[in-house]
Order: C-alpha cells, then structure tokens, then sequence
C-alpha cells in the first residue's frame, strides 16, 4: 500500500482505550515482571495492550501503512528479545516507542541488525508465545480445512503467510524464520497478530 494521509489511515484503526488506575497500572507492572520471566501469555497481553500506541508512532513517522506495521512487528519482536534490560524506571511505552524509532533510523540509514541475534535473545525467543496453545490457538485449530482456507484469504498477506506455514505446513517457528529470512522473536510476534486477526474474524463468522 502506498502512502496516505496519515489523518485518513488512523480513522479506520482502533484507538484502544486505556485508563491510569493505580489498579491497571499494578496489573501492567505484573505483566512485564511475568514477562521477563518468560510467560507467553504477559507477552500476548503487552502486544495488544500496546499495538496501537507503537503503530500509531510508527505511522507518524513513515505515514505509509504497511511500512508502520512491519516496523511496528519488528520492534515487539525486538522488545521481547531485549525485555530484561527494561528499566522500570522509565515507562514501558516510552521503551517501546524508542526501540521503535531506533529500528525506523536503522531502516532509513539502511543498517538494519534484525537478522542479528545473540545467545541471550535466541533464548528468550524460545519463551516467547508458542510452546503451549492460546484461545485464538485452540480456536484456528478446530476450523474445517475449507473455513480456514476461506477465512485466511481476508487477512493480509503477512499474516496469511504465517498462518499457512503454522497451521497448513505445519513449520516449526524455526522453520518459519528460515523460510522468511526473519528472526524467531520477529516470526512469533507476526504470528500472535495474526492468530488474534484470525480469530476475530472466524469469532465473527461463528456468530
């Protein structure tokens, strides 16, 4: 897709409402500290508490759609390899909106390090969402090969692709990564959007 008015794009996205209760606050406190630990579903719930407000910064900054979402991927993707060298002394958005600028300069400047992975990161990949079944999970799985084949069509093609390698070829995330020349971490990020897309959608269809 090409580039809009960045007014025209953000209509049509969802603004996630938030509130600065001291109890939603303690909540997301938990939720990074469960992360950092290796919970897949802290990591679930900190990607859709903070999609909109990364992609949204990242739209004002490329004001073309695809190129904030793939961004917006990659920064999770990015965040969740570097999640223990958070400092709570600064808000986590604030750290997700700086790795999210920092990869938008790389990409500018042409020297993305995306590919690059340490020993460390590789291992918190490994936590991140995919050892044991989400709802979306356990919803995408009891679709008919027909309904999936149908539905999958209405997402866009970075999710479809995903969705296709995982559930009808069956790859592994490693698999996955080396067939699209990304790392683990990014892969799996692609991979919670798409199943929460995904799972709306057949949520919808059921209904």
């Amino acid at each position: 897709m090409g580039s809009y008015p960045v007014s025209k794009l953000i209509v049509n996205f969802p603004i996630q409402k938030k509130t600065n209760s001291v109890a939603e606050t303690t909540a997301l406190i938990e939720k990074i500290k469960l992360a950092q630990g290796g919970d897949q579903h802290a990591f679930r719930y900190l990607l859709e508490f903070f999609w909109n407000d990364v992609y949204g910064f990242m739209l004002q900054r490329t004001q073309n759609e695809n190129e904030a979402e793939d961004l917006t991927i990659r920064c999770f993707g990015k965040a969740f390899e570097k999640i223990m060298t958070y400092n709570k002394a600064y808000g986590f958005k604030t750290w997700l909106t700086t790795i999210a600028k920092n990869l938008h300069i790389d990409q500018i400047r042409k020297k993305s390090n995306t590919n690059i992975t340490t020993e460390a990161s590789q291992e918190v990949a490994q936590k991140i969402a995919d050892s044991a079944p989400s709802p979306e999970d356990d919803l995408i799985r009891k679709q008919r090969l027909e309904t999936l084949l149908n539905t999958i069509k209405n997402l866009k093609p970075r999710y479809r692709e995903v969705i296709q390698l995982k559930y009808l070829q069956e790859l592994s995330i490693k698999q996955m990564a080396e067939k699209l020349n990304s790392s683990e971490s990014t892969v799996k990020v692609k991979l919670m959007r798409a199943r929460k897309l995904l799972a709306e959608i057949l949520a919808t269809q059921n209904n």
